[in-house]
């Protein structure tokens, strides 16, 4: 089980946000969300309407994909975050878990584990004691260990992400499409991971394709459209209206089933 981070989380707000990538790509127009402590947001929305942009955003890794943050502000609690250094966000207990896994595949499971904890000056007994239970929370990393990333299945690459991601100690996990191309068994493993951490006192910021998934597990939800916030609620109240019924849960309006759920991919 992971110990609760060393120090409370404090809330995430971001206020009327504008990214744009290149000089004409506008990606996300006055979105205004918040994180409060302790809490899990889920972001729901089609392919492009800006969810993964978003968590660039907050992160500081935007700039690594051509893209700026041309107005409004990202304050995690007294820090602001935009247009900052990825640096910055991690140092503040701002973590993220990109879409794909990404695993060093060169690198071992252990050494992959240590690369998460440099960026946070930790002492060597934290470090330690973070890959203790990390393992705890992934048996199955242990018995990789010296095993190249890049020969773990998928499942076991996706463990290793959120792994390495929990070696910094985050206060606040940004979480893109974590159940992606992951097997029943596997997405049920890593949403009892996600509760875990969060009882565990870390906040949550999702976004996932599954969006029966997603609003099991949040209590707050966002729907993005085109790069503007379309709907935000309770997850409970939201599941319930027609146009998430419909859009991205795949019912009718009268619950009966409608195909597979919209929404599917990051944007």
């Amino acid at each position: 089980m992971p110990a609760p981070p060393s120090a409370a989380a404090p809330t995430l707000h971001v206020e009327d946000l504008d990214v744009t990538y290149g000089r004409t790509v506008s990606a996300l127009r006055g979105v205004t969300l918040t994180v409060p402590a302790h809490g899990i947001v889920a972001l729901l929305g089609a392919n492009g309407a800006g969810k993964t942009t978003l968590l660039r955003a907050v992160s500081g890794t935007l700039r690594h994909h051509r893209g700026a943050v041309t107005g409004g502000r990202i304050r995690y609690g007294d820090t602001v975050l935009d247009g900052r250094d990825p640096v910055v966000a991690v140092r503040a207990g701002v973590v993220q878990v990109p879409e794909g896994r990404r695993v060093f595949t060169g690198l071992t499971v252990d050494e992959n584990l240590r690369a998460g904890a440099l960026g946070g000056r930790r002492a060597p007994a934290a470090t330690r004691a973070a890959r203790d239970r990390v393992l705890g929370l992934f048996p199955r990393l242990a018995e990789r260990g010296g095993q190249a990333a890049g020969l773990l299945s998928g499942g076991e690459q996706q463990m290793l992400a959120l792994g390495r991601a929990l070696m910094a100690a985050p206060r606040l996990l940004l979480l893109d499409e974590p159940s992606l191309g992951l097997a029943p068994r596997m997405v049920e493993h890593i949403a009892e991971v996600v509760r875990v951490i969060h009882d565990q006192g870390t906040s949550v910021l999702l976004v996932e394709q599954n969006a029966g998934l997603a609003l099991a597990l949040a209590d707050h939800a966002y729907v993005l459209e085109v790069g503007r916030t379309r709907l935000s609620g309770p997850a409970d109240e939201l599941a319930r209206t027609d146009a998430v019924r419909r859009l991205y849960l795949g019912e009718a309006p009268d619950g009966a089933p409608e195909g597979a759920a919209g929404g599917r991919g990051a944007a």
